[in-house]
């Protein structure tokens, strides 16, 4: 039996990497003033914030159902496969798992859609496990259900440069806004996959990195005493507009959790970007199922 796996770039991966990686990744929409644009496609990071910070009109899109089915339909028919494993963004921050659900019951079981609530650098480690299981011969039920039964062995936590952003989504109010810019207060965000809850608010940025990095040094060290040190992911993430700010966190990361072999940095997707504004920081810590690489 073969199955594919299939994500959007919510997760980190493009539809260039997926292609490497043998997983088809769905370029998820920004829109623009009105102009629709793909993640990876047609726009860069680069031209992305420099929208952002001009103030232009920036909102953020689920994939449309007409190139969700595009990309079942070829999976299932030229593509060869007999079933699609689909990992789309958390249902606890986009109604797009919820869609995919409605149009999957028109596909007998052939498609299975995942909701493990992950975001990010921790969906990324969900769709690395998926290829691995479906590498290994599992079905797509069969990869769904591991998925989900280990969905919140994951966490991420942000903090944002700017408030404004937060502000404009409608995660603060104007209010809380307008005081924590005066007073340089920067929240530690976290979410296990819905809403992102404020931990902690620190004056400063460099006070609010260097906290953010003590709860997921005391979220990874309670993790390591349930599972061996091989199966711990650690993913940096930003939204960085200078290569070597994004060089400088992960270079931060990886000195503070130099016992975790698997580390790596993905640029924060462009629909987290909406909302959080450039040079944002992020961490994310999971759990994977494979065994190995």
């Amino acid at each position: 039996m073969r199955t594919a796996v299939m994500t959007d770039s919510n997760s980190g991966i493009t539809p260039e990497e997926g292609i490497k990686i043998g997983v088809y990744s769905l370029p998820m929409p920004v829109i623009i003033e009105g102009k629709v644009h793909f993640e990876g496609k047609d726009i860069t990071h680069e031209q992305f914030y420099e929208a952002v910070v001009s103030d232009r009109e920036v909102t953020s899109s689920m994939p449309s159902p007409g190139d969700v089915l595009d990309l079942w339909d070829r999976l299932l028919g030229e593509e060869g496969y007999d079933e699609v494993v689909y990992i789309p963004l958390s249902s606890g921050l986009s109604n797009s798992c919820y869609s995919a659900r409605q149009l999957a019951e028109d596909y007998e079981g052939k498609v299975q859609v995942v909701d493990d609530h992950r975001i990010s650098v921790t969906m990324r480690q969900s769709v690395l496990d998926a290829k691995y299981m479906a590498d290994q011969g599992f079905s797509a039920e069969a990869i769904k259900e591991a998925l989900e039964k280990n969905a919140y062995n994951s966490v991420i936590f942000l903090t944002v440069e700017d408030l404004k952003y937060l502000k404009r989504g409608g995660r603060i109010s104007p209010a809380a806004a307008t005081l924590g810019t005066v007073l340089n207060i920067k929240p530690i965000l976290t979410t296990t996959g819905g809403k992102f809850e404020a931990l902690e608010k620190v004056r400063g940025m460099k006070k609010s990195v260097s906290k953010l990095l003590d709860y997921a040094e005391e979220y990874t060290e309670k993790m390591l005493k349930e599972y061996p040190v091989e199966k711990i992911r650690i993913g940096a993430a930003g939204s960085f507009q200078k290569q070597e700010d994004a060089d400088e966190w992960f270079s931060m990361v990886k000195e503070r959790f130099s016992q975790i072999t698997h580390i790596y940095y993905d640029p924060l997707s462009l629909s987290v970007g909406c909302h959080v504004g450039p040079d944002a920081v992020g961490i994310g810590i999971s759990v994977i199922l494979r065994e190995k690489e």
